[in-house]
C-alpha cells in the first residue's frame, strides 16, 4: 500500500549507508598499508571495495536466516576484507597469518565512530520528523559500535528505540527483526515507515511482516526504483510511487 508520508506514526531507519557512511573507506586502507611498507593504488583499493559489496552484501538471501552475534559480524566483514587484500596481491607479501591480524584491525577500524559520516540530508529530515512529531527508530544489521556512532555524530536522541543485529542475535533479511522492531514499538505493521539502501534487507524483509518500504540510492551502483535524498519525503508526490 503506497500511502504519504503523514499516513505513518514511526519511521525505523537502516543505519549504513542510509544515515552514516566511510567516506573514503579506500583512502583509510592505502594509510594502513602504507604505514606496512605497502603502496597500493587507492583507485584499484575502491574498486575492489565495491566489487566486494556486490559478492558479499548485496546479495539475495531470502531463507535460512542465521542467529547473528558479534563474532559473526565480525566474521563477514574479515572474509570481505580479506578478499580485497588478496586482489590487491598482499598475499604475495604477506603471511596468512599477518592477512588474518590484518583484517581483524581493520574490523576495529571501521566500527570506530571516527571515521564515519552523516549523509547531509540526515540531520534536516530527522529534525523535520521529530517536528512532525513521528516517532523514529533504527533496524541495523551492525556491530555493537553503532549506538557509539550515533552519539558520536549527535543523533542518537533522536531514536526511541535502536534494534542492533548483533546486539538482539537477529539480523535482515531475517523479517523476525523487523516483527521484533513492531512489538518494541507498539505499533501495528501499517502505521510504520522503513528507509534502507538494500532491496532484500530493506524492502524485501519489511514487506514479510507488513512495513512499507522505500530504498535510498546513495551510490552510482545502486540502481532501481527509490528516493536520493531522504528530504525528497516531504512534499515530492513521485517519491511516494517508490514505496511499496
Amino acid at each position: 500500500m503506497r500511502k504519504p508520508l503523514e499516513a505513518y506514526k514511526m519511521i525505523y531507519l537502516d543505519a549504513g549507508d542510509t544515515l552514516v557512511t566511510i567516506p573514503a573507506a579506500q583512502t583509510i586502507l592505502k594509510q594502513y598499508l602504507g604505514l606496512r611498507a605497502v603502496d597500493r593504488d587507492e583507485a584499484h583499493i575502491h574498486e575492489l571495495f565495491t566489487e566486494a559489496f556486490r559478492l558479499f552484501y548485496y546479495v539475495e538471501k531470502k531463507d535460512n536466516f542465521a542467529v547473528c552475534s558479534p563474532e559473526s559480524d565480525r566474521a563477514f566483514w574479515v572474509i570481505l576484507y580479506k578478499h580485497v587484500l588478496h586482489k590487491l596481491g598482499i598475499h604475495e607479501e604477506w603471511t596468512e597469518e599477518q592477512i588474518w591480524a590484518c583484517c581483524h584491525e581493520l574490523y576495529e577500524m571501521y566500527t570506530a565512530p571516527a571515521y564515519y559520516e552523516l549523509f547531509d540530508d540526515v540531520k534536516p529530515f530527522l529534525e523535520k520528523l521529530k517536528a512532525r512529531g513521528f516517532r523514529i527508530g533504527v533496524v541495523s544489521n551492525f556491530a555493537p559500535t553503532l549506538r557509539a556512532i550515533l552519539a558520536d555524530k549527535g543523533i542518537m536522541d533522536f531514536f526511541e528505540i535502536v534494534l542492533v543485529s548483533t546486539e538482539v542475535g537477529l539480523e535482515k533479511p531475517d523479517p523476525a527483526i523487523f516483527q521484533l522492531a513492531l512489538d518494541k514499538a507498539g505499533v501495528a505493521a501499517e502505521d510504520v515507515l522503513y528507509i534502507g539502501d538494500h532491496e532484500t534487507n530493506d524492502i524485501w524483509a519489511p514487506n514479510q511482516v507488513g512495513i512499507d518500504a522505500v530504498r535510498i540510492l546513495r551510490y552510482p551502483y545502486h540502481h532501481g526504483e527509490g528516493i536520493g535524498s531522504l528530504l525528497e519525503l516531504f512534499g515530492d508526490p513521485s517519491v511516494r510511487e517508490a514505496v511499496t
